[in-house]
């Protein structure tokens, strides 16, 4: 994708649905990105179905992107299908030397902490700004299909995500820190 001339190579955005599919609720990332790619997107503005591809996501990165927006399941503590704004700091910073390389078992957490080897390994940079639209789930063991009450916040994520592509926050502007939405 090439980036638009009025906005520069830093203004790109990419929103990445984690989870895996085959574990109910922990599908809800992947949801929400199918859920939102039937939208008209900005053009500097790609979704991205990762799924359990951690390895990949961390490579994909690498191509330079001003924001990350990671949807995926995110135990809290809240009720299911709560919907939490979590920005992420320190990308890269401590942890990353012990970034496990199984890629069926990346968190997003592991999956910066790679990205910040392997940024420090090819003198790229990561994304400025890193976003987590977490959605709490009722049951993350096997079985396809999202829970009723994390079915339900899928419209709500994508309109959370919709709003926050239109008119992005600036840091520091509102707590956003496990910030729960719903």
């Amino acid at each position: 994708m090439s980036p638009s001339p009025e906005r520069g190579d830093d203004a790109r955005v990419l929103v990445a649905g984690i989870g895996n599919i085959f574990l109910g609720d922990d599908g809800f990332g992947v949801e929400t990105v199918r859920a939102l790619g039937e939208r008209r997107l900005p053009g500097h503005v790609e979704a991205a179905d990762i799924g359990v591809r951690g390895v990949h996501l961390a490579y994909r990165l690498l191509d330079g992107y001003d924001t990350l927006i990671l949807v995926d399941a995110t135990v809290r503590g809240g009720a299911p299908g709560t919907l939490y704004l979590i920005e992420h700091d320190d990308i890269g910073a401590g942890g990353a030397e012990h970034a496990p390389l199984d890629g069926h078992r990346m968190t997003p957490d592991a999956v910066l902490a790679l990205l910040g080897t392997l940024c420090a390994g090819t003198g790229g940079r990561p994304p400025r700004r890193t976003l987590v639209v977490g959605c709490e789930p009722a049951c993350v063991e096997e079985g396809i299909g999202l829970s009723g009450p994390v079915s339900d916040a899928v419209p709500q994520a994508v309109r959370l995500i919709s709003e926050l592509l239109a008119a992005p926050p600036e840091p520091g502007s509102r707590p956003l820190a496990g910030e729960a939405v719903n």
